[in-house]
C-alpha cells in the first residue's frame, strides 16, 4: 500500500469555477522524493491541500498511510502525516521567538512540554537553525524563514511533507538553502518529500517527477525520462531544464549529441563528447 493513494480524485471550488481536478490517479511511496510539476492553475496546489486533509475530494478518495482524508473524525491523524509548507513564510511564522514557533504545532496536539523541547531542538538541528532558536523570526532572512517554516512541521513528527513552492519568493542563496534542508530531509531522515516548483533545476533533483496538465497528470517518471519528452512538454507549454533545452535546440539545428542532460556538468560533457568526435 502506497503511502499517499489517490483513486479517481476529482475537486471542483464550486459551480463557477468548474472541476480543478479530473480523475487522477496517483500513488506516493513512503520515503520518495516527488516533483510536481505544471502551469499554473493546472491543480498542482489543489493537491498539496487535498494531501494532508485541508480540502477534501468532491469525489473519489484520498488516503494517507491508509486513512481516508475525507473522513472528519481522523483528520487530525492525517495532518500528524503529512505537512504543508506554503510559498510565503512570513504565512505561517506566529510567534516571536524561533523555538516558540517551531513549538506551536507540537502543542496543538497535546504533546508533553518535555517532549516538545525534545522535537524543537532536533527539528531545528534539522534544518541546521539551532543556533537562532532565540532569534526573531520577523530578522531572519527569506530563505531562514522557510527552513523555520519546515522545522514547525518536522517537530509535529509528519513522516511527509508537502512544499508549494517553498522558494518562489527566495533569492539564489535561500533557494539553495531549502533545497539542501529538504534533500538532506528526504536522503538521512527518511521523510518523504512532495516538492511542487517551477524551477526545472529543483525539480531534476528528485527521484521521480510527475507533471500535470489541466487538472490531468500529463507524464510521471524519472527526471531523466519526463524531461527526455521535450515536445510533449513543449506542446503543454511547460519548461525543461536549461542544459537538455541547450542540447534539444543544437539538435535541431543539425548537431547529433547523445543523451539528454539534466544539469550544467552533463550539459558541458555531451557537448565536450560531440565536439570530440567531430
Amino acid at each position: 500500500m502506497a503511502f499517499i493513494e489517490c483513486r479517481d480524485l476529482h475537486f471542483s471550488y464550486g459551480e463557477e469555477t468548474g472541476e480543478v481536478l479530473h480523475g487522477v490517479n496517483l500513488d506516493i511511496e513512503r520515503g520518495e522524493f516527488v516533483a510536481l510539476l505544471g502551469h499554473n492553475g493546472c491543480g498542482k496546489s489543489t493537491m498539496a491541500k487535498l494531501f494532508n486533509g485541508m480540502l477534501v475530494p468532491t469525489s473519489g478518495t484520498v488516503r494517507v498511510d491508509g486513512i481516508d482524508t475525507a473522513v472528519e473524525d481522523t483528520q487530525l491523524d492525517v495532518r500528524r502525516r503529512v505537512g504543508l509548507v506554503q510559498q510565503n513564510p512570513d504565512n505561517q511564522l506566529v510567534a516571536g521567538i524561533v523555538e516558540e514557533d517551531v513549538a506551536f504545532g507540537p502543542e496543538n496536539l497535546g504533546v508533553e512540554p518535555g517532549e516538545i523541547r525534545r522535537r524543537v531542538d532536533a527539528a531545528l538541528k534539522a534544518v541546521n537553525m539551532y543556533e537562532y532558536r532565540e532569534h526573531a523570526p520577523h530578522k531572519l532572512s527569506g530563505g531562514q524563514k522557510q527552513r523555520i517554516a519546515i522545522a514547525g512541521v518536522i517537530a509535529m513528527e509528519t513522516q511527509c511533507i508537502v512544499l508549494d513552492e517553498p522558494t518562489a519568493m527566495l533569492d539564489p542563496r535561500g533557494r539553495q538553502e531549502v533545497m539542501d534542508t529538504i534533500t538532506y530531509l528526504n536522503r538521512e531522515k527518511g521523510i518523504t518529500i512532495v516538492l511542487i516548483t517551477h524551477y526545472m533545476d529543483e525539480a531534476v533533483k528528485a527521484g521521480r517527477v510527475v507533471v500535470m496538465d489541466d487538472g490531468q497528470i500529463l507524464t510521471d517518471g524519472d527526471p531523466r525520462t519526463v524531461f527526455a519528452q521535450v515536445e510533449l512538454l513543449k506542446r503543454h507549454h511547460l519548461d525543461v531544464p536549461q542544459a537538455t533545452e541547450l542540447i534539444y535546440r543544437l539538435n535541431a539545428a543539425g548537431c547529433t549529441i547523445k543523451g539528454m542532460p539534466l544539469d550544467e556538468q552533463e550539459c558541458v560533457a555531451a557537448i565536450a563528447s560531440y565536439c570530440g568526435k567531430g
